[in-house]
């Protein structure tokens, strides 16, 4: 098995420094459709949330400047936002948006994600940066490590899918 099947599937989240966030996960799919998948409102709300949940994208603009925002509803009508504001958006390759979660109100990340091409599959690298650890630490300990592998599995199945 290479490297590269060992880590697909599997997402690495750790803390760096004192303020951020890094992630790390690669698909097996190439590089377009993955950021696509990360653009397109149709394709995020076949992915983004956790299973049993239905994800509604209210508003996305994805370029420099637009806004967005998503809603999820899980089974017993609880509903969660999550919303933000396009800081950069250079397709293929980068996106960098803010990020503010419903459930930590006036707590914004800046969330940067690099689209690594691997050929026939894509590497994603997004740091989360943070203004205070105590935010930083307060996402962790909300969940949203589960929840993000949730949702790259989500969007694994979509890209198979896709293929």
């Amino acid at each position: 098995m290479t490297p590269e099947q060992q880590t697909a599937g599997k997402t690495a989240v750790s803390k760096q420094g004192g303020r951020q966030i890094h992630i790390v996960r690669e698909f097996d799919a190439p590089r377009d459709r993955v950021y696509e998948a990360f653009t397109r409102a149709d394709l995020i709300e076949q992915w983004w949330g956790p299973r049993g949940t239905t994800m509604t994208v209210d508003k996305l603009e994805a370029r420099t400047g637009g806004d967005w925002r998503f809603v999820i509803k899980s089974s017993d009508g609880t509903e969660t936002g999550f919303r933000g504001t396009f800081r950069e958006v250079t397709p293929p390759e980068r996106i960098v948006w803010t990020f503010e979660w419903d459930g930590m109100p006036g707590y914004v990340s800046v969330d940067s994600s690099e689209f690594e091409d691997l050929g026939d599959r894509t590497r994603v690298i997004t740091t989360s940066s943070f203004l205070f650890e105590e935010e930083r630490d307060g996402m962790i300990a909300s969940g949203m490590e589960s929840g993000l592998s949730g949702s790259y599995e989500r969007l694994d199945e979509l890209l198979a899918e896709q293929a």
